[in-house]
């Protein structure tokens, strides 16, 4: 079961993530959307759905650092390991917070709005509640094992999912690792196998050009005409 849970189900799980995206987008480009409800109402979903954006991008950074940062990199810029579960504390449950505050609303939109109820799939229900499961049981996990320094994910976990990369999965590096954290790995990997699938493929096609593009120059506007202007007699030059 180990080897299963911690040597091929993250090997499975990326398979599906990359193989499932590259169909999703060769035979399915017109679907590659979120389905935006935001014409059946929007002064909801404005509050909720930057509280879920902002939310889940600080929870990924705050993952990425944990795991794939190794314990040696922050010593050697002088954060010790009680700085950085304090830091991890309090940083990764206000963005935790924000994120279920973010979902909850979104939910609460989707059950009590009834064009955007009636829009909602059985992909899109299993979607939030793996999502849901999955943010939920990391922040348990995280404030279960509070008291101290917390518990150090960084010596077990951390090293097994950089492991992944080398082909060579240190599945031992798994032992011990309290229950709650383990359940939350797991849900992980399957919500990560699920993106392709759903809505939550419009990640990888994120606008983040827009924030490089060049300006757009408008032409200021003459304050003394108002209205259209006016007719001129004759023929008007057209350019060819």
């Amino acid at each position: 079961m180990k080897t299963l849970l911690w040597g091929v189900l993250p090997y499975v799980a990326f398979v599906l993530l990359v193989a499932g995206t590259v169909w999703r987008y060769r035979y399915d480009k017109f679907g590659w959307t979120t389905r935006s409800s935001q014409v059946y109402e929007s002064k909801l979903l404005n509050i909720a759905s930057p509280m879920f954006h902002y939310g889940i991008l600080f929870v990924l950074v705050g993952h990425l650092v944990g795991l794939f940062l190794p314990m040696s990199w922050t010593d050697g810029f002088g954060v010790d390991e009680h700085t950085y579960h304090l830091f991890s504390l309090y940083g990764g449950t206000a963005a935790g917070v924000l994120l279920v505050l973010g979902i909850l609303l979104l939910l609460y939109r989707r059950r009590t709005n009834t064009p955007v109820f009636r829009a909602t799939t059985a992909n899109d229900k299993l979607m939030y509640l793996v999502l849901f499961a999955a943010i939920v049981l990391g922040m348990v996990a995280k404030l279960t094992h509070t008291s101290g320094d917390g518990y150090n994910y960084r010596e077990s976990i951390g090293p097994w999912a950089r492991s992944l990369f080398t082909l060579r999965p240190d599945v031992d590096r798994m032992t011990g690792v309290p229950v709650l954290y383990e359940i939350h790995a797991v849900v992980g990997m399957v919500l990560f196998a699920l993106i392709p699938f759903t809505r939550l493929v419009h990640m990888f096609s994120a606008p983040v050009q827009y924030l490089f593009r060049p300006y757009v120059v408008y032409r200021s506007k003459d304050p003394g005409r108002v209205g259209a202007r006016p007719e001129r007699r004759g023929w008007e030059r057209t350019e060819p």
